[in-house]
């Protein structure tokens, strides 16, 4: 495993890792640190004081993110902001940065959102104010929803959601490259709604806790719990399998996301026994190699399948690897705690 893999980074930089070279690495992050949070400190208040450019684009924008870097499980969200709007005859779009993509091509969670939204516009490109305009003008979007929006703030918003993951919902207290953070914990004053996404991984009296912090930055909040369900097995060809087919079954689980901790959890709620688990980079674009390996692991190991996420099934477009089937957990996010009055906030907005 890389030294720079996510759980290795994140063992690092939570203090998990123990040892005078691992305190020696913390204290040059920490150094580094410091530079990275001023910058985005001024650039914040550059923002807050209005002296830098907010462009409307005459039609309801909301904006789901995250305070800290990797996966705190934003798609599912996005689907179900999506679903929402379009149930109640609103044209919606959705707006990217794309990142990940290569030569143009969409990147995973596009593909993942164009097959479960088929149909729903969706552009991805740096500029996201020209993006939103064509949006608007060519495609009759009515509302966009802006997806890893939080930090670009050159786009005005009408609703800003912010996930935080409940494997690390403060990105260990340090903004990157010491911790996880994007930007200093007080950015959290400008949201509207904020999400504790896999909020089954912590007890009651922690979640509590959490909530009490986050609404000393930001106490006129919305505060979300969500749970990302799994509901399914799915195959590249888009059959779908019951979950019971995993308990009890030994499967090769392998992921190429941000935060992989969210899969492991997944895959601990399905009761299926993970022979071992293989991290890629966030986004990877899989080669023949990585699926010679993946299938000669799967064979040695004589496991029963192989299991990823959705975003690595959109990659793969495989049913199998070798002579073992391939699978992924689809998601759906429930909304236990705060769903009425996240509902009131979104139907304040419908045109």
């Amino acid at each position: 495993m890389s030294l720079y893999s996510p759980t290795q980074f994140r063992d690092l930089v939570s203090g998990r890792r123990r040892g005078l070279w691992a305190a020696l690495l913390r204290g040059g992050l920490q150094a580094a640190e410091l530079p990275v949070a001023w910058a985005v400190r001024r650039r914040n208040r550059r923002y807050d004081s209005a002296s830098a450019a907010v462009q409307r684009v005459g039609v309801p924008v909301v904006s789901v993110g995250n305070l800290t870097l990797g996966g705190t499980g934003k798609t599912p969200l996005v689907a179900w902001l999506a679903q929402w709007f379009a149930g109640r005859g609103v044209p919606v779009g959705l707006l990217s940065r794309g990142y990940g993509s290569r030569r143009g091509q969409a990147n995973d969670e596009a593909r993942q959102l164009a097959r479960d939204l088929p149909g729903l516009p969706h552009l991805q490109q740096p500029d996201r104010v020209a993006a939103a305009r064509r949006a608007i003008d060519q495609l009759g979007c009515r509302l966009l929803i802006l997806d890893d929006g939080f930090q670009h703030r050159r786009i005005g918003r009408d609703l800003d959601i912010v996930l935080l993951d409940a494997s690390e919902p403060l990105g260990f207290g340090h903004v990157f490259p010491r911790g996880t953070l994007r930007e200093p914990p007080e950015g959290l004053g400008r949201a509207h709604v904020v999400a504790l996404s896999r909020a089954d991984m912590l007890p009651a009296d922690q979640r509590q806790a959490l909530r009490r912090r986050v609404a000393w930055y930001c106490p006129r909040a919305v505060w979300l719990e969500l749970v990302h369900a799994p509901q399914a097995l799915l195959a590249a060809g888009g059959d779908q399998q019951p979950l019971d087919w995993l308990a009890a079954k030994r499967v090769l689980a392998f992921c190429g996301i941000g935060n992989p901790a969210g899969f492991r959890h997944t895959l601990s709620v399905c009761g299926c026994q993970a022979a071992e688990f293989l991290e890629f980079p966030d986004h990877h674009a899989y080669r023949r190699r990585d699926l010679d390996r993946l299938a000669a692991a799967a064979q040695r190991l004589d496991v029963a399948a192989l299991v990823c996420t959705q975003k690595d099934l959109v990659k793969l477009d495989v049913d199998r690897l070798g002579d073992r089937p391939l699978r992924a957990i689809r998601i759906g996010v429930e909304i236990p705690v705060g769903r009425e009055a996240l509902e009131t906030k979104l139907a304040a907005l419908l045109p």
